[in-house]
């Protein structure tokens, strides 16, 4: 029986070097250490003679016990002469076959919603990481399919919707009711420019159902913001791209996938008030987003072009340029940092939202414009069409300095700065 060597401490100790190198927990299990930080399970073993190697996931996101069980497992069905890897892939082969066979099953003489619904996932799911269009699949096919599946999508009304989405809801299952609400309703929406039905029932119906509670993504309070100022800037070990990342997300609060997709064609620098113009095709709300830059912010894009540009995305990933920074690579250097479960990149958001409303230096609404909200209130909606872009710059202008306060101890800022952050 092999002994084991690693223990959670030793892994979180281990720092990044030049080039990758393992940390070897003992029977084929070790720890992949990359030059950015990331950590890497993986598990060497033969089979039939050759030499294998399997990947299990990411520390900490798998921890130390659950990947030795990982190995364990492993071993034993290695000994029972099964490769882990081939069942992986029979795994997943498994569910295109099942995809396929409902797909090209032609029980009905009329095109049911099944049918179309296959084919509107077919479509789809190129788009979709591997995780994704296993959930679209299972839960249509545990709570959509059974109900109306068989059914002329033609001859499915708004009633037979409600009636389905409400067994869902009566189980508890507010969050998978709201997303197979959102499913069946882009179901219907393909269907009909596919012509094979008039009308969408599955629209408006967002309000008939109990909304999910919304996931509050962990942040940490304004009094422990300055302590993270100070690890971000004091942290030498950090891919610099990633550390800029960060420091960006922290002046423009934006959300995550906005970051991450920012190509430098939609930034305006050379103007005496520099821009960022996030596209609607980007936003959440799906609305044109402009978020006003400060000197700080610029700098930071100015170190950046030594890494990318002037084309492509702002932060490209450190092995493939020409894909985007993975949420991971950011929320790996908050973890790195020791912020696990205590701040997340969105928190960055929260974090803003609080501090600018507790300043009282601004209009509760233009924050709330700069964050991109959605506004239910009317009245607050025509406020914010009014967009309020150069209260918006000072503001920004503030949030940047008042950051850099932050890093400052209290006993050496002179008259002069004290002058400056009470302006």
């Amino acid at each position: 029986m092999q002994k084991d060597k690693l223990t959670e401490l030793t892994i979180k100790q281990a720092k990044p070097r030049e080039k990758e190198y393992k940390l070897s927990d003992g029977g084929g299990l070790y720890l992949l250490v990359h030059p950015r930080g990331s950590r890497y399970w993986r598990f060497d073993f033969r089979f039939v003679g050759k030499q294998k190697s399997s990947s299990f996931g990411v520390w900490p996101e798998m921890s130390l016990a659950v990947a030795r069980k990982a190995r364990d497992e492993a071993r034993i069905k290695i000994k029972n002469g099964i490769n882990p890897i081939e069942e992986k892939k029979e795994y997943r082969r498994d569910i295109r076959e099942k995809i396929e066979k409902k797909d090209h099953e032609e029980k009905q003489i009329f095109t049911t919603f099944e049918r179309v619904a296959l084919d509107w996932y077919r479509r789809q799911a190129s788009q979709w990481t591997e995780k994704h269009s296993a959930d679209v699949f299972n839960s249509l096919s545990l709570y959509v399919f059974p109900d109306i599946g068989n059914r002329p999508i033609s001859d499915i009304s708004k009633q037979d919707v409600i009636a389905t989405l409400r067994k869902i809801e009566a189980e508890g299952k507010h969050e998978t009711c709201y997303r197979a609400r959102q499913r069946i309703e882009a179901i219907f929406d393909y269907a009909e420019v596919e012509e094979h039905c008039t009308g969408n029932p599955a629209q408006g119906l967002r309000s008939v159902f109990t909304k999910p509670q919304p996931k509050r993504h962990p942040s940490i309070t304004p009094k422990e913001f300055p302590e993270l100022l100070h690890k971000i800037a004091d942290d030498d070990s950090a891919f610099p791209p990633t550390k800029l990342a960060m420091k960006f997300m922290i002046l423009t609060f934006v959300r995550t996938k906005e970051l991450r997709f920012a190509e430098w064609k939609e930034f305006n620098l050379d103007c005496e008030e520099p821009l960022w113009v996030v596209p609607a095709d980007k936003m959440k709300m799906r609305k044109t987003h402009h978020v006003p830059l400060a000197p700080q912010t610029v700098k930071i894009l100015d170190e950046m072009r030594q890494f990318s540009g002037p084309d492509g995305y702002l932060f490209p990933q450190i092995r493939n340029p020409k894909k985007a920074i993975s949420e991971n690579d950011l929320l790996y250097y908050l973890y790195r940092l020791g912020y696990r479960r205590r701040h997340t990149v969105h928190g960055f958001r929260s974090l803003a939202d609080t501090m600018l409303n507790e300043s009282r230096k601004w209009h509760p609404d233009v924050i709330e414009l700069q964050l991109a909200h959605q506004e239910q209130n009317k009245v607050r909606r025509a406020y914010n069409r009014a967009e309020h872009l150069d209260e918006r710059r000072k503001m920004m202008l503030w949030w940047a300095d008042h950051v850099d306060s932050l890093m400052i101890p209290a006993d050496v800022i002179d008259l002069h700065t004290e002058r400056k952050l009470r302006a």
